[in-house]
């Protein structure tokens, strides 16, 4: 009976150090031969699976086209075909607030010394979250700056993002991988827009 008891209690030892284990993997940085084949492979399960297009956002015509009638011609088809699009924009949220809930990583954002040293230059120090809290907070919101980076700049995301016919995944990983021309003319763009901005339009802003 003692045997018994010890042998369970040992189990589950090991099986928590096993979970403490994989927690622990999971909470650090995948590198980027992980990452990358583990993302680029999501286009050929979706082309073998149901002859499915990779995209993300796509997900908010199926939205809008389901929860607001109206006679405009661009929601006008039948969107529950594409239903599986939301099934995988819903599975990455649900991903993210677990991520973000239970493996988010204690430890700082580790960011390049050159970097850091730059950004200390516009008052931005705190690394403890995904995101500068300096920049991204309620108070900054109502600023000039706060409109430019989070209103201003998420409206031109969405507005490139219908413009272009595609986003970074549509075009980027899926266009580039079926040899689309416009993708890659998309793809092209979108590199060109974030070097100019790093470098010449976010300094200007951080100054205000």
């Amino acid at each position: 009976m003692v045997d018994c008891f010890n042998f369970a209690q040992e189990t589950k030892t090991v099986i928590h150090l096993q979970l403490s284990l994989m927690l622990e993997w999971l909470r650090q940085p995948w590198p980027w031969y992980v990452a990358g084949p583990l993302i680029g492979l999501m286009v050929p399960a979706l082309l073998l699976i149901g002859n499915k297009s990779f995209g993300i956002s796509s997900s908010l015509r199926h939205l809008c086209a389901a929860c607001i009638p109206s006679g405009i011609s661009f929601f006008q088809y039948d969107w529950k075909k594409e239903s599986w699009n939301l099934f995988l924009v819903a599975g990455i949220l649900l991903g993210g607030i677990i991520t973000g809930i239970w493996l988010l990583s204690p430890a700082p954002v580790q960011v390049n010394p050159a970097l850091a040293k730059e950004l200390a230059a516009y008052g931005i120090q705190d690394y403890r979250s995904l995101v500068p809290a300096e920049l991204f907070n309620w108070e900054t919101l109502f600023t000039a700056k706060g409109l430019l980076l989070m209103l201003g700049g998420g409206f031109l995301v969405g507005f490139g993002t219908r413009y272009a016919g595609g986003c970074t995944s549509g075009h980027s990983i899926m266009g580039l991988s079926t040899l689309q021309w416009p993708s890659l003319v998309a793809t092209i763009c979108f590199m060109a827009g974030g070097f100019l901005v790093a470098n010449w339009v976010l300094p200007f802003i951080l100054k205000l």
